[in-house]
């Protein structure tokens, strides 16, 4: 292959999966409709290469199986595996986005608060020095209204706290909430500048993180998480 060719396959396949992506999650294809490759590289086209890979890719999510003598079979939603972040990222740029804002919020309810009282208990020092100032870094750039630096910290705090926390249970999920995390901003729902609120909250978790104090820290994370939720459930169909 050229150097151009081999320049041009990843695009094409990334431009093929996410629109391929996007159209099952979104509703477009709907269970049990078959796709086949052949009439899928005309569409695109691209080669049978790009075209396999990307569905391979697609397979592994559980977004559609291979069957013998009909091809690519799309899948039911209960059996996506819906913590992909590709998976979360396509949801959450379709029509479906406010439900699952909604589900995803819950689960960071659920989570992130339990994940805040263990960081307390085995955050290192200088895991408990670097949220505080990633803490204070989010006071700065949200009272600023610089929301694309804002966001990048604010995932580097959440992050942060997962990995702190020394449940791989939790850990795993950093990913998940990264996403939910740029949804809010990207799609234009997160207020600008943040609430005050939101900001006093994250600096009083990253104070009990660095204290040692879990209780503390449970308590703050689920304010934030709830007043979270509570601006997700008061949006208006049109705001999604």
């Amino acid at each position: 292959m050229s150097e151009a060719g081999r320049q041009e396959a990843p695009v094409l396949h990334s431009t093929v999966l996410d629109t391929l992506g996007m159209e099952i999650t979104n509703g477009r294809h709907s269970p049990g409709d078959a796709l086949t490759l052949e009439r899928l590289q005309r569409r695109f086209g691209v080669s049978r290469t790009v075209m396999r890979e990307a569905m391979r890719i697609l397979e592994s999510m559980n977004l559609v199986r291979s069957r013998r003598r009909v091809g690519i079979v799309v899948r039911p939603r209960r059996e996506w595996r819906v913590f992909d972040p590709r998976v979360i990222r396509w949801r959450l740029d379709g029509p479906g986005r406010a439900e699952q804002l909604r589900t995803l919020t819950e689960l960071r309810v659920a989570v992130e608060p339990l994940a805040a009282a263990s960081a307390a208990r085995h955050a290192s020092d200088a895991e408990g020095d670097q949220i505080v100032e990633l803490a204070a870094q989010l006071r700065r750039l949200g009272e600023a209204s610089e929301l694309e630096a804002f966001l990048k910290v604010d995932v580097a705090f959440h992050s942060l706290l997962l990995s702190a926390c020394r449940n791989e249970m939790f850990t795993a999920l950093t990913d998940v909430v990264a996403e939910v995390l740029a949804g809010r901003t990207h799609h234009g729902l997160m207020p600008s500048p943040p609430r005050p609120v939101a900001l006093d909250l994250h600096q009083e978790v990253a104070r009990c993180v660095r204290v040692g104090d879990p209780r503390g820290a449970e308590t703050a994370m689920r304010d934030l998480v709830e007043e979270v939720r509570d601006a997700i459930d008061h949006l208006e169909p049109g705001d999604t």
